[in-house]
């Protein structure tokens, strides 16, 4: 299978290139050629196999230049290595008349550990499948949980470095201190000082400098990305929602092509987008709900057609959300339209005026596939409280959004399917959130005091990569603002070469 830009380049490519490239030439994001068909046969029959198992199989679908047996050691060294902490990987939890798809026993407490174990792998042997001699820095802008799934995944991976920024005060302190500790000859975190968007912008501007890049071609170093623009990042995550129905058949909560919706917890788009893949291939899905917090973005565009980025951002307790540009929207664009010329020109409007419109008879197409809504941070409290009370489940901020979403969605259309709610991180992660949530008083607080406080409300242990947080030490120190990250860039490049 051959992969091509989103944006019309007519360079294709296979896959191993693909991800280590990371981002078009033309700034485009790799998309199949084709998509592959399944049947209930195949969904079936991977109810009594392994996570890796499953995983081997959905994305041999796609990544048709690795071998089995390639595919096979990525999927070993990404899942079953000990940093798990439950066998089931992605378990499904029975929650009140819901399901939850918990996607954080990774070593990093967040469902980013289920993309990012694996890509380092895919990238590592993509490197050596196509005899690449160049040294590999993967760029990563970080809405908190990407940073350090990421570090975590690369690090002392051979012939692959990776330098993380992410927006000052802009992600939990939880987050930031497992990013400032995180250990690796080959790493760099920096914070930026904006929000999620500009240090997003930044990075991608970074790619797209053509002189920028000869310069450090000079050094033997080409930049990729593990941000969900790579393909590698974003074909993992098609997996759990096949694993996900497999696991609700084999619990009798479902019958064989019963169809069921998701409720996603997104701001980039690439969790949700995953689950259009899984549908478009012949997972039986109905519908796919698209859940936010105040920056509200995406509700807006699936209602109106209107993508409008010019609006106030807000820092709120789900801060993984807190994104106003959706990269990967532009991925759905083209598979809705088949038009690169279109999805082209909606991105150069919203480079340029901030905004694009993609018309009512799209936006009716869309809307076919997917609902969507947001909760305030008040909402999203009184969730977490609330469905603690009554089931004595503790969700996560991002959780509680996609709960309470599920339940606008189920009270407004009456729809009767299973519903799934997407579970994106550890409560651990957002221990103060969710202890104020529950009405324990947290200011003046430190962080390891609440994480105590927490597990003694929660059944599930505070994950070990979250507990050591006590006694590591801090190990990066770099701040740079928006317009100075390539400089940035380019001295952790050239300490890579000296």
């Amino acid at each position: 299978m051959k992969y091509s830009s989103t944006r019309g380049n007519a360079e294709k490519l296979d896959s191993a290139r693909a991800i280590i490239r990371g981002l078009a030439a033309d700034g485009g994001l790799f998309v199949p050629d084709a998509m592959p068909q399944v049947d209930m046969a195949f969904i079936e029959g991977l109810q009594k196999l392994s996570y890796e198992e499953r995983a081997a199989k959905v994305l041999g679908l796609f990544l048709t230049d690795y071998t089995a047996d390639e595919l096979k050691g990525c999927v070993t060294r990404a899942y079953d290595n000990g940093r798990f902490d439950t066998v089931k990987r992605a378990p499904v939890k029975a929650v009140a008349d819901k399901s939850v798809l918990e996607l954080w026993h990774g070593p990093t407490s967040a469902f980013k550990d289920m993309a990012l174990q694996l890509l380092p792998q895919l990238m590592s042997t993509a490197l050596k499948k196509t005899g690449e001699k160049d040294e590999v820095l993967i760029l990563v802008a970080t809405s908190g949980d990407t940073g350090k799934a990421a570090l975590e995944g690369f690090r002392d991976v051979p012939q692959i470095s990776i330098m993380v920024f992410y927006p000052q005060g802009g992600v939990s302190r939880i987050q930031q201190l497992q990013m400032l500790t995180q250990e690796g000859k080959n790493v760099n975190v920096t914070a930026v000082t904006g929000n999620f968007d500009d240090a997003q912008s930044g990075v991608k501007m970074i790619f797209g400098d053509k002189a920028f890049n000869e310069e450090l071609a000079k050094k033997g170093i080409r930049l990729s990305s593990a941000n969900s623009i790579n393909w590698g990042r974003l074909v993992p995550q098609i997996v759990y929602y096949f694993s996900a129905y497999a696991d609700l058949l084999s619990a009798g909560t479902i019958k064989a092509g019963e169809e069921i919706n998701f409720t996603v917890p997104t701001g980039n788009f690439g969790d949700i987008l995953a689950g259009f893949y899984a549908k478009c291939m012949g997972l039986p899905v109905n519908k796919l709900i698209c859940a936010s917090n105040a920056n509200n973005v995406l509700t807006d565009f699936l209602r109106t057609g209107v993508y409008d980025r010019e609006r106030d951002f807000f820092k709120t307790i789900s801060p993984s959300m807190d994104i106003l540009i959706s990269s990967n929207l532009e991925r759905l664009l083209y598979h809705m339209t088949g038009d690169t010329a279109k999805v082209a020109g909606w991105m150069k409007e919203l480079q340029e005026q901030g905004r694009y419109d993609v018309g009512s008879e799209l936006l009716a197409k869309i809307q076919q596939t997917f609902w969507a809504d947001w909760t305030s941070d008040e909402d999203t409290e009184h969730c977490i409280g609330n469905l603690y009370e009554k089931t004595h489940y503790v969700a996560d901020p991002h959780t509680a959004v996609a709960w309470s979403v599920a339940e606008k969605y189920q009270q407004a259309t009456g729809d009767k399917h299973h519903m799934v709610v997407v579970s994106t991180a550890s409560p651990y992660k957002f221990n103060g959130s969710v202890l104020e949530a529950l009405g324990v008083k947290t200011e003046g607080v430190d962080e390891f005091t609440l994480l105590d406080e927490l597990q003694a409300r929660n059944e599930d242990k505070t994950p070990e990569g979250l507990a050591s947080l006590r006694t590591k030490e801090i190990r990066h120190h770099g701040v740079c603002e928006p317009e100075t990250m390539e400089d940035a860039v380019m001295a952790f490049a050239s300490s890579k070469t000296e």
